[in-house]
């Protein structure tokens, strides 16, 4: 069946599809539109289908901010050059733009929403994703409510962040902290807010590379006492190389694998329980230190304060209460 020019456009213009699509689409629907768009809808739910295991790593990442409300969203795709389009920044923008006027709840209650042309946004995701033949999804949405809250995205539209506050403080201050959030990536506010997954997971890593070095120094030592270089028997493979090379005679080799079997052993089984809980808790210390907001240095001082002292310096009563934070690249 011939299809009109006009017939084409109007579809074009209903579902924001190419030329080609929409020509095909009304061929097959014999120019019946309502089965048109179900035709281009099932294309899109198709194209995800087969992409499904693809990886979406490029996209828009957008903030929206309305009064003591702040959103970030992201909409992803799998090329750059989809991302730079004039259809899929549109679709972002929207999304970010319906996502702060109707603050859903969480992404399910997002894709729900319905937009501007009457589609929900999980139906405009799958449209375009016809469109283009890439993998598009809603990769993040998250959503904070405050006294007050601030906003920062980074210049390229691939990482941002949303802070909320017990209350109004200056906008550079408030502006920095978010910039803090985005580039450093903080675990937690503060120690008290880190999840305890997170810490039982850091501890128990903090605990084993405690052990394993205090091995390692007792192998070392026994190693240099024999006469033999540890960097040249730190591995089976090493060992197997550097007897090849000379660098080592088949005794010594021998007698390294003996030393590293026993020593091992023997200073694994001997080890102070106390003394290792407390160089764990040293860098239990660390990491928190490195990873929760307002114990990390504040990125835009000159004086190596940190996040909190910062915020303090501006007002005394000025708290971080929550923050969000997305990146396409992490």
């Amino acid at each position: 069946m011939a299809v009109s020019l006009a017939d084409i456009k109007k579809l074009r213009e209903m579902t924001s599809a190419g030329m080609m699509d929409c020509k095909n689409a009304l061929t097959e629907a014999e120019g019946d539109f309502k089965r048109a768009i179900e035709i281009l809808r099932e294309k899109g739910k198709s194209t995800l289908s087969k992409r499904g295991d693809n990886e979406t790593t490029q996209g828009s990442v957008l903030s929206r901010i309305d009064g003591g409300k702040a959103v970030l969203v992201c909409l992803g795709c799998e090329t750059d050059f989809v991302a730079a389009t004039p259809d899929f920044k549109a679709l972002a923008a929207s999304i970010a733009d319906a996502a702060i006027a109707s603050f859903p709840a969480d992404k399910e209650a997002l894709k729900a929403v319905k937009l501007a042309d009457g589609y929900s946004i999980d139906e405009d995701i799958t449209n375009q994703a016809g469109k283009t033949g890439e993998k598009h999804v809603l990769a993040y949405y998250g959503a904070l409510e405050a006294p007050f809250v601030s906003e920062y995205v980074h210049f390229n539209g691939k990482l941002g962040a949303i802070v909320a506050f017990n209350k109004v403080v200056p906008g550079d201050i408030a502006r920095g902290i978010a910039m803090q959030v985005a580039s450093m990536n903080p675990v937690a506010v503060d120690a008290a807010s880190v999840p305890a997954e997170v810490l039982e997971s850091e501890r128990t890593i903090a605990l084993q590379k405690t052990r394993d070095e205090q091995v390692q120094k007792a192998v070392d030592a026994a190693l240099k006492k024999a006469d033999i270089n540890p960097a040249h028997v730190d591995s089976e493979d090493h060992i197997e190389s550097n007897t090849a090379k000379g660098w080592l005679t088949p005794a010594q080799a021998d007698q390294a694998r003996e030393i590293i079997k026993t020593v091992s052993a023997e200073k694994a089984a001997s080890l102070p329980e106390q003394m290792v809980q407390n160089i764990a808790n040293g860098r239990i210390a660390k990491f928190l230190k490195e990873n929760t907001l307002e114990e990390q240095e504040y990125q835009l001082s000159d004086d190596k304060q940190t996040v909190k002292a910062a915020l303090a310096a501006a007002d005394k009563e000025a708290k971080v209460l929550a923050f969000r934070r997305f990146s396409l690249s992490d």
